[in-house]
C-alpha cells in the first residue's frame, strides 16, 4: 500500500514538474518584434463642412486618409505576424463618439466586436465585407452598445449611413497584430521564436511584407517604407 502511494506521489511531482516546465518555456518562448513604418510623402488630410447634427459632429470635421507623426511615421497602418499563433483575444471595440470612428483602425482576432454609440444621436453602421457577412444597422441614441460577429480574417471598411464622411476600418488578424502610433510605431508582443512574416498594410497605400528572426526574449526590429500613389 505504502509503495503504491509513493510511486503515485512520484508520478504526480513529475507530471506536476513538466506542466509547470511546458509553461514555463511557452511563455518565455516568445519575442517582441518593433515594427516602424515610414510614409515617403505628403500627409493626406481633407477638410469637410458638416451641416447634419451638429451640435454633436460639429460644423467641420476631417478626413485623415494618410496621417504622418513625427520623424515621417506613418499611423494607422496595421501591423501583424499572422503566422503567430496563440494571440490573446482582447475584447475589441469600435467607438462613435464626435461623429468619427473611434480608433479609426480597430486590430482584433477573429470573433465578437462591441460597436458603441457615444453620440446619443441616430447612426447606422455599414460594413463593407467579403469574407465576413455584411453589417448594416441603425443604432439610435438609446442603443448604446451592440455586438457583431467578424470571424473571418480580412480588413472591413466601416462607414455609417446617415453621417456619410465617416470612415473606419476593423483589421480581423488571426495572428499577433497591431496598429501604428502617431510615430509610425507599433510593438507586436509574444511573437513565436523563428522565422516569422511580418505583415503591414495601410487603407490607403496597400500592403508589404518581410521576413525577421524572432528571438526568445529579446526585441527585433524591422521598418518599412510606404509611398505615395
Amino acid at each position: 500500500m505504502r509503495k503504491g502511494l509513493t510511486i503515485g506521489t512520484a508520478v504526480a511531482l513529475v507530471t506536476g514538474a513538466a506542466m509547470w516546465f511546458a509553461t514555463t518555456v511557452g511563455a518565455q518562448g516568445g519575442g517582441t518584434v518593433e515594427v516602424e513604418v515610414k510614409y515617403n510623402g505628403a500627409p493626406q488630410v481633407e477638410k469637410l463642412k458638416v451641416n447634419k447634427d451638429t451640435e454633436k459632429c460639429g460644423t467641420e470635421t476631417t478626413i485623415e486618409k494618410v496621417v504622418v507623426g513625427g520623424n515621417k511615421g506613418l499611423a494607422n497602418a496595421v501591423a501583424s505576424a499572422p503566422g503567430a499563433k496563440g494571440a490573446s483575444k482582447a475584447k475589441a471595440v469600435i467607438d462613435q463618439h464626435g461623429c468619427k470612428f473611434v480608433p479609426h483602425v480597430v486590430v482584433m482576432q477573429p470573433g465578437e466586436i462591441e460597436i458603441k454609440n457615444s453620440d446619443d444621436i441616430l447612426h447606422n453602421i455599414h460594413t463593407y465585407s467579403t469574407a465576413n457577412p455584411s453589417i448594416n444597422k441603425a443604432q439610435p441614441k438609446f442603443k448604446k452598445v451592440m455586438t457583431e460577429k467578424l470571424e473571418k480574417p480580412e480588413f472591413v471598411k466601416v462607414t455609417c449611413d446617415v453621417h456619410s464622411w465617416m470612415l473606419g476600418w476593423v483589421a480581423v488578424v488571426p495572428g499577433v497584430a497591431a496598429a501604428t502610433d502617431t510615430n509610425g510605431v507599433a510593438k507586436l508582443e509574444n511573437v513565436p521564436a523563428g522565422k516569422q512574416k511580418i505583415e503591414v498594410w495601410h487603407e490607403t497605400l496597400g500592403k508589404q511584407e518581410k521576413e525577421v528572426d524572432v528571438k526568445a526574449g529579446s526585441v527585433t526590429k524591422v521598418s518599412f517604407e510606404m509611398k505615395g500613389k
